[in-house]
């Protein structure tokens, strides 16, 4: 498998198969960061509001994880209510 490598640079809105880069003093913004469970390397590199998903071997292992009460169960965040008084708490 082929991989690119990035140096220094912020990255933006893409999508990456995280076993297919190496990231050196890279900043990932709003990026889908996907992880099957293969070898990677990223070098101070920061995830700023990035999606992360698990597929294949690696998805499997936090099931499991899960499973064994070693991972919490992903959680949504709280929805605002409508108070009577029809302003948002």
């Amino acid at each position: 498998m082929p991989i690119t490598k990035y140096e220094g640079q912020t990255i933006t809105g893409k999508t990456l198969v995280i076993e297919e880069y190496l990231l050196v003093n890279c900043v990932l913004r709003q990026c889908d960061v996907f992880y099957s469970g293969g070898d990677f390397e990223w070098i101070n590199t920061t995830f700023d509001n990035c999606s992360i998903h698990f597929r294949g071997p690696a998805l499997k292992t936090v099931q499991f994880e899960q499973a064994l009460g070693m991972l919490k169960q992903p959680q949504m965040p709280p929805t605002a209510q409508k108070s009577t008084s029809g302003k948002m708490n």
